[in-house]
């Protein structure tokens, strides 16, 4: 290759730079990204998909800012320059609204939806308003007559909308500097003056979120199996995650099944939440009030149990995806009638479940029970006995108990799954009576504000994480009248009760860390240093999500749970993690789990004082059975999966008229054919065009 032709190399290779660098500078100029968008994103089960999703190239649409309902008609019939990429301010975000949408898709390309800063006056609830009616006890075969809400209907302001499907993208957006520009851009675009039609260009929005399943998780879970490449593409995962359990007396996880001997009282409560949008799940009212309330009673009952231990054990447990057909429970239970858990169903004694406890009206709370496992006259017995022990509890406490006064089945709860195996006693404690009393169940509106969860102002974020709110003193009250009354069932004296009372600093601490900032040094201290990454700025997302990886409130609970029931231990940190107390031993860690935490970081340093947690917290798998039965179809068991996508993005750029396009578009092909031409013609006459004087090789001088 001579000199001429490495120059020619260079020359290009230096264009082709300068072109991607231009090209880059002018996508910036063109486009405008959006931060902070959060999609709706596809779900699958046995029977069809729920969602939305975008075309493979991202759905593109005419701004239009929706103003009333009735510009909805203008939105499918009279606007001039469809298709439109909806934006609804959250006032909007109605059913009756997306429906319309929905059905008119034709000229709808996508919907954006603004999020307020604060939360409506009227309720919603995208979760149906009979939560989880197909996977529960009642059924064909358990008393029809108290099936699918026939005698109360939990969620009444439940409108279904997370589970219909939409062929168009939605996504959600701050309110901020993106919705600031986007609303700029459609005024000064979009809007037409007194009536008109508005001219070319037009502001517009294009939305990515394409999904790779569809149809059905048995669909999707079988082009899962086609290992066609040597890295195979996965198109959707199961919905799931970890239960968190504990006990109070250390019981042998590697021997599974009966222990003989032993009977367990399970307390429990679920962590997971969800809403319409995928990420967005901050769930305050529907689980966080209930598993605060059972976290903060296992750290009251820690010093009484070691002092006066009661007969039975109590046996902690949190549960993940009861969102989606009890998950975590329905796994649970199937694991113990299996002989593949810690206890088995016969160690089961009785069950008190804390469901939703943060807006009791009157300082009264509701023990609902199940009208069908009381006929037997066994199950009916130590039932009252548990109410009993309740009502004792409760005594000097700011808050009572009652009985529902109709017969009525157990509202949407976990307890229902071990109803499902056999009659076992057991209590649901919850705020309300018989209708949920949380107007924003499974939205994104049940969040600390829902709870009136409130500081004074000009505090500092680490006076506000010690400041002791209201609600917190209301849930404090809770986690004592279920400490109490755990204490008793598991045949403790009631002389002790007294000294058995819930820390208010503890549940505001709690209530903090996860509805304001997880980000705190309460939790930093409290946890492994490789958790750390996980703590962020913002409120806990509860979202179950995928069954691959502990999910942040998994961790957290478990790190909390380890620290208020269980012990600092004076082991090295290379003992702690590899779960023995000394270099000989191979027996510990069948009976207890270490865990070795940060520590509080010195007042004038940086080094933490770490140090070693043992505890008997537990994870186990979250994961439905129908997955490792491999029964997609399954009416017994979730079926839950999402989807997986590439890229989701979202982005506003001026978009010029159809004749401009066609215009530009016949000058770039008119360009391109008059360059072939004369490509052609200076090609076919290179050797005149081209030609060089050269002298003969003969020649002499």
């Amino acid at each position: 290759m001579d000199l001429l032709s490495n120059k020619w190399i260079v020359n290009l290779l230096v264009s082709w730079f300068f072109i991607g660098v231009g090209c880059n500078s002018v996508e910036k100029k063109i486009y405008v990204h959006l931060n902070y968008t959060v999609p709706c994103v596809r779900l699958l089960n046995a029977t069809h998909q729920i969602g939305c999703q975008s075309s493979l190239s991202g759905n593109v649409g005419v701004l239009h800012v929706l103003e009333s309902e009735e510009n909805v008609d203008w939105v499918l019939g009279s606007g001039a320059n469809p298709p439109y990429l909806v934006i609804l301010e959250s006032a909007l975000f109605t059913r009756s609204i997306m429906m319309k949408l929905k059905n008119g898709s034709g000229r709808v390309a996508g919907v954006a939806v603004i999020m307020p800063n604060t939360n409506p006056l009227e309720g919603f609830s995208p979760h149906t308003s009979c939560p989880n009616e197909n996977t529960g006890v009642y059924s064909e075969t358990y008393d029809p007559s108290l099936a699918h809400c026939n005698v109360t209907v939990w969620n009444p302001f439940g409108n279904g909308l997370s589970y219909e499907e939409f062929d168009f993208p939605i996504f959600s957006m701050k309110d901020d500097d993106d919705t600031r520009v986007i609303r700029q851009c459609y005024m000064d675009h979009n809007r037409g003056v007194n009536g008109s039609v508005p001219q070319y260009p037009l502001c517009a929005m294009q939305l990515y979120s394409h999904m790779s399943a569809v149809t059905d998780t048995a669909t999707c879970m079988r082009r899962n199996d086609l290992n066609l490449s040597l890295s195979p593409e996965m198109i959707c995962d199961p919905l799931g995650d970890y239960n968190v359990w504990a006990s109070t007396k250390p019981l042998n996880t590697t021997a599974k099944g009966h222990k003989t001997g032993e009977s367990v009282v399970v307390a429990a409560a679920r962590l997971d939440s969800r809403s319409f949008f995928f990420d967005v799940a901050p769930g305050a009212e529907s689980g966080v009030s209930g598993f605060i309330s059972l976290l903060a009673a296992a750290s009251a009952l820690k010093t009484v149990i070691q002092e006066a231990p009661p007969s039975r054990t109590i046996f902690y447990t949190f549960f993940q995806g009861e969102t989606f057909d009890y998950i975590g429970s329905s796994r649970m239970v199937y694991d113990m009638e299996n002989k593949q858990f810690a206890v088995d169903l016969d160690n089961v004694h009785s069950v008190l479940e804390i469901g939703q406890v943060g807006l009791r009206a009157d300082s009264k709370l509701w023990l609902h029970s199940d009208p069908v496992s009381r006929k037997n006259d066994s199950v009916n017995d130590q039932v009252k006995t548990l109410i009993t022990n309740l009502r004792s509890a409760a005594v000097n406490l700011s808050v009572s108990v009652d009985e529902p006064n109709v017969s009525q089945p157990l509202p949407p709860s976990s307890f229902q799954r071990f109803l499902r195996a056999r009659p076992i006693p057991g209590l649901v404690l919850e705020d309300h009576e018989s209708s949920f009393t949380n107007r924003f169940y499974e939205s994104m509106y049940d969040t600390a504000d829902h709870l009136n969860m409130s500081y004074p102002a000009n505090l500092t974020q680490e006076e506000q994480l010690e400041f002791v709110t209201e609600i917190a003193k209301a849930l404090t009250e809770v986690a004592t009248l279920v400490a109490r009354a755990l204490y008793i069932q598991a045949g403790g004296a009631e002389a002790q009760l007294r000294n058995i009372n819930a820390d208010p600093e503890i549940v505001t601490r709690m209530l903090y860390g996860f509805l304001v900032r997880t980000n705190n040094t309460w939790f930093q201290q409290l946890v492994p240093s490789d958790l750390m990454s996980h703590l962020a700025d913002r409120p806990t997302n509860f979202y179950v999500g995928v069954a691959q990886q502990s999910s942040e409130p998994t961790l957290l609970v478990q790190y909390l749970l380890a620290n208020m029931t269980g012990s600092h231990f004076n082991i090295s940190q290379a003992n702690c993690k590899n779960q023995r107390e000394n270099e000989k031993d191979e027996e510990s860690k069948h009976m207890y789990s270490y865990t070795w935490v940060q520590g509080a970081a010195p007042p004038n340093g940086t080094e933490r004082q770490g140090f070693c947690v043992r505890s008997t917290v537990r994870l186990s798998k979250a994961l439905s059975p129908a997955f490792d039965l491999k029964e997609y179809t399954s009416k017994d068991y979730s079926t839950w999966t999402e989807s997986r996508w590439k890229v989701i993005k979202g982005r506003i750029f001026l978009v010029a008229s159809p004749d401009l396009e066609m215009m530009t578009l016949g000058v770039g092909v008119g360009v391109l054919i008059a360059s072939l031409l004369l490509t052609y013609i200076m090609s076919s006459k290179a050797d005149i065009l081209f030609s060089s004087g050269r002298e003969p090789a003969n020649a002499t001088y």
